[in-house]
C-alpha cells in the first residue's frame, strides 16, 4: 500500500537549509563514499546506499513547493526521483518551460497530494519538507517523517516543518541507520483515535 512520506535532509537543529536557501553541508553526505547513486557526483556509504536506493525507488510522485520549483528550475523538468512532480503554487507552469516534463500544479497541498496519489499508483508519495511539508502535516495527510540528519548547527533558517504551529505525536523510529556524516531516520505518523 502507498505512503505519504515527508522526507529532507535535515541539520540537527532542524533546518533544511538557512535563511538565504543555502543548504550548505547538508548534501556533502551524498558524494563521501564508493557507491554510486546513478547521477552526477551522488556517491554515498555501503549503508546509505542500501537505505536510499530502495526509498527513491518506491516513490511514484514528488510534491514540492513553488519556492523550491523556482529554486531548482524544476530540475530541467526531470523529477529527482519518481515518475512525476506535483509542484504547489497558485502560479502555473512558466509559459513555454518543458512543455514535455512530466510536472503538473495544484493550488493547493490537498489538491497536490490527491493528485500526486493518482499518479504514483502503487508507488509512495514523497513530500518535500518545508512549508508544503508542514501543511500536509498539519492537515493530516502524512504517514511517515523521513529525515536523513546531518551534524551540522545551522542555529536559524528554513525550518524542516515550516510553520507548523501544533503538536503532532510520531511513533519510535523503525528505521535508524548510521551512514558516513549522515543518520536515516523514520517515524510513522501517530494517528488519533476518537
Amino acid at each position: 500500500m502507498s505512503k505519504v512520506v515527508m522526507q529532507n535532509v535535515v541539520s540537527v537543529d532542524g533546518f533544511i537549509a538557512d535563511k538565504n536557501d543555502d543548504p550548505g553541508p547538508l548534501f556533502e553526505w551524498y558524494a563521501n563514499g564508493d557507491v554510486d547513486l546513478g547521477g552526477p557526483g551522488l556517491r554515498v556509504s555501503k549503508v546509505s546506499a542500501a537505505y536510499v536506493k530502495p526509498v527513491w525507488d518506491g516513490i511514484g510522485t514528488l510534491v514540492i513547493g513553488r519556492h523550491l520549483f523556482d529554486l531548482t528550475n524544476g530540475w530541467e523538468g526531470k523529477p529527482p526521483t519518481g515518475r512525476h512532480v506535483v509542484v504547489v503554487s497558485h502560479r502555473p507552469k512558466p509559459d513555454g518551460w518543458h512543455p514535455e516534463a512530466p510536472y503538473h500544479f495544484e493550488g493547493d497541498v490537498t489538491r497536490a497530494l490527491a493528485k500526486a496519489k493518482e499518479l504514483a499508483g502503487e508507488g509512495n508519495v514523497g513530500v518535500a519538507a518545508g512549508d508544503v511539508g508542514g501543511q500536509a502535516l498539519a492537515l493530516g495527510l502524512v504517514d511517515e517523517i523521513a529525515m536523513d540528519v546531518v551534524p551540522v548547527v545551522f542555529g536559524s533558517g528554513k525550518r524542516y516543518f515550516g510553520t507548523v504551529d501544533a503538536q503532532h505525536l510520531l511513533e519510535d523510529p523503525h528505521v535508524v541507520i548510521q551512514g558516513d556524516r549522515v543518520l536515516h531516520l523514520a517515524y510513522r505518523v501517530r494517528r488519533q483515535t476518537a
